[in-house]
Order: structure tokens, then C-alpha cells, then sequence
């Protein structure tokens, strides 16, 4: 089953009074958690994730009593420091969407503020590893971005927690960025995160999301625009077992004229009890002219009774438009694909394999990042020899 919408520019659309991605919402951004009611499952933002099992992430009633331990390695020229939540670089990505994240915003007591000066370009990834060493913890993470700054960032989540954070990307005028957020947890932990990026004129912002681990995890990539000329480049790719819930929601908030953004997420699920969702929201302001923007989410099961939810949403509020549009899909294999590579020879479970890593190819070589690539296309194998076991 798929859909697809794409509307040329120039085309007619309806412009909506009110934002229908903002009433959705069961609240307005806030960095206060009492501003935002406790979810009960009936809201829009909440209906597809299993409450129950937030261990009171949601209520208020999960006290940090657990660790990380974080190591950052950073290169010559990037600064680590530790600060406290009045410094005036934390929240100015963005406010917290909803209770989850207002409450991370609450509870942390220091934050950590990763700086690349301007024109900086280092020759190696900043790295930053966080083993969960079980608990409830709490984080916010600030990665400032200077003018015509370069690098590449990696984010690395293992181990065993219950953690809710927020993490900034500040881009700023001309810079650019690339970040690789993966998810690699125990089966045990929940992991729940608002990344909010902030891109700046003529600025590029590349994020590309790798999720395999985790009883739940919910994560919310969040884009807006601080100037004409920004682009955003969003990739995700999740591997659902049985019993996992895996949650990717998107935001493309373009408000600034020009602006492009590209949002290319892709999952493969098995087991009877594997559950993903993934909600794309691409809103175009009035203000928005000249915006060129395009969702897809492509979804595979490779098992009877795994299920996804797809729902991608775009809004548009001006004609003046170079481009929108976006796709949905979820199918099993395809017959057709195994019968020719078996019968060109390759065994039945090999042709499995090479389905799925060619289905994901194209989202792991985004990483740009070797050894990196070559980890997540090991686990993807081990993910694989499980199913077929």
C-alpha cells in the first residue's frame, strides 16, 4: 500500500487559517513541564506509543536515580564544557513539544555545550559515546556550530537506561553539519529525545538516525530555519524486533524563504509483537516562498503480525513554491526479487540478505562515516541471521 503526493510549483493549495500540525499538538512548545497535561493515550501526539511502558517518563513520576557515563572526543580546536541551564545557549534551538521533553528540560542539572569555532573544519568526527549503567537519567546536550564551520558528529547511545534528554544542533550562517545519532541500546531500555536543529542562512544540516536497540524508543527530530537559503537533509533507518516499539517523529518547520529540506526514513520490522511508527510533518509558511521540500518513508515486514504506522503530513500555506511532496509505503518482499537471485544461484536466505541490505544501502553510505557504515552493516547482518534462524 502506498500514497503520494507532489505539488509542482505554482499549484493551487488550500491555505489553512490555523496551523493543523500546531493543533495537533496537545500544547503549544513550552520549557515548563506544568504547561503540558499528563498524555493518556487519547491524544494525537500519544496514540501510538505504549505509555505503560515509559517507566513515568510521561507523569512525572520517573526520578533520576540511575547514570550514564559519557565519554567526548573531541578534536583539536572543538571545546567541551559544562553548563548550568542559564547559559544562554541552551533552548535556543528550540522549546520542548511535549511533556516527555519538557521534562527532561526540568530535571537536568547541568548541561554539556560542544563548540566548533568559526571556519573550523576538523579532520575527524566529534564523538560522543553514552552507556546507559541502568536508571533513570536526564540529559541536554548543546552542539554550537560556528560560521562556515564543517564536521561531522556522532552519537552513540548503548547500555542500559531510561533516559529522557533534549539535544541541540545550532547551525550557524554558511555552516555545515552532519550528525549520526544511533541507537544501539539494551533490550531493556527506554530512550525517548527531541533533537532540535536550528539551521542558520545558507547553512546545511544532515542527520541520519540509526535505531535498532531499545524496548521503546521515541525519538523527535525537529528542523526550523533562521534564514533564507538553509537546507536540511533528514535519514533515518530503524530494524524493529518482536517486542520492540520504535518511534521516529518529524518536523520541518520552514518559516524562512528558499529553504530546501529532504526527509528519507526506512525500516524493516519482524517478529509478532514489533511495532513502528513513523509521523513526517512538513509545514511551508506563508513566509516560506521559494521552499523545495520532499517526505518519504519506506517500511518492510519481514514477518507475519509486525506493524507500522506510517502517517506523513504536509501543510502548505503559500502557492510560491518550487516544489512539495511526499510518499508512504509499507510491502513484504517482493517474489520477484528473490526469484531472480535464486535463480541465478544464490541460496534462498542469501537472497533474504541481499534484499534487505539493498533496501538500506542508500540511507547507510549518508553516514560517510567507515567504521561507522561497516558496524551498523554487521548488526544489520546479525539482525538478519536471527530472523532466519
Amino acid at each position: 500500500m502506498a500514497e503520494a503526493q507532489s505539488i509542482p510549483a505554482g499549484g493551487a493549495v488550500a491555505v489553512a487559517a490555523e496551523s493543523t500540525v500546531a493543533t495537533r499538538m496537545s500544547a503549544p512548545p513550552s520549557f515548563d513541564v506544568a504547561d503540558f497535561p499528563v498524555p493518556h493515550g487519547r491524544e494525537e501526539e500519544w496514540r501510538f506509543t505504549p505509555l505503560e511502558r515509559l517507566r513515568g517518563l510521561h507523569d512525572g513520576t520517573a526520578v533520576a536515580d540511575g547514570s550514564v557515563k559519557a565519554e567526548i572526543v573531541a578534536p583539536d580546536g572543538v571545546t567541551v564544557e559544562t553548563v548550568g541551564r542559564d547559559d544562554p545557549r541552551v533552548g535556543r534551538a528550540g522549546k520542548p513539544a511535549d511533556r516527555v521533553a519538557a521534562q527532561a528540560f526540568s530535571a537536568f542539572e547541568k548541561a554539556t555545550v560542544v563548540t566548533v569555532p568559526a571556519e573550523a573544519v576538523p579532520a575527524e568526527p566529534v564523538r560522543v559515546s553514552l552507556h546507559g549503567e541502568g536508571g533513570v537519567t536526564y540529559g541536554h546536550t548543546v552542539f554550537d556550530i560556528g560560521r562556515f564551520a564543517e564536521v561531522v558528529l556522532i552519537l552513540d547511545h548503548t547500555g542500559d537506561t531510561v533516559r529522557a534528554a533534549n539535544v541541540e544542533f545550532q547551525v550557524a550562517e554558511g555552516a555545515k553539519l552532519t550528525v549520526v545519532s544511533v541507537q544501539d541500546w539494551a533490550d531493556t531500555a527506554v530512550h525517548c529525545s527531541q533533537h532540535n536543529a536550528l539551521v542558520g542562512r545558507d547553512a546545511t544540516f544532515k542527520s541520519v538516525v540509526v535505531t535498532f536497540g531499545g524496548d521503546v524508543v521515541r525519538l523527535h527530530p525537529r528542523v526550523s530555519y533562521a534564514g533564507p537559503g538553509g537546507e536540511a537533509e533528514l535519514y533515518g533507518l530503524y530494524f524493529t524486533d518482536d517486542g520492540q516499539h520504535q518511534e521516529h517523529r518529524l518536523l520541518v518547520d520552514h518559516s524562512a524563504a528558499n529553504c530546501r529540506s529532504n526527509v528519507a526514513y526506512k525500516g524493516a520490522l519482524q517478529g509478532a509483537r514489533a511495532r513502528a511508527v513513523w509521523i513526517g510533518d512538513v509545514l511551508i509558511r506563508a513566509t516560506a516562498t521559494g521552499t523545495d521540500t520532499y517526505e518519504l518513508n519506506r517500511n518492510l515486514v519481514l514477518t507475519d503480525g509486525a506493524r507500522v504506522d506510517s502517517v506523513p503530513n504536509l501543510e502548505i500555506e503559500t502557492g510560491e513554491i518550487v516544489g512539495a511532496g511526499h510518499a508512504s509505503a509499507t510491502g513484504r518482499f517482493e517474489d520477484e526479487q528473490l526469484f531472480y537471485l535464486m535463480a541465478r544461484g544464490i541460496p534462498a536466505e542469501e537472497a533474504r540478505r541481499l534484499v534487505v541490505r539493498g533496501f538500506f544501502a542508500e540511507l547507510v553510505q549518508q553516514i560517510g562515516v567507515p567504521d561507522v557504515e561497516e558496524r551498523l552493516i554487521a548488526r544489520l547482518e546479525a539482525e538478519l541471521a536471527e530472523s532466519i534462524a
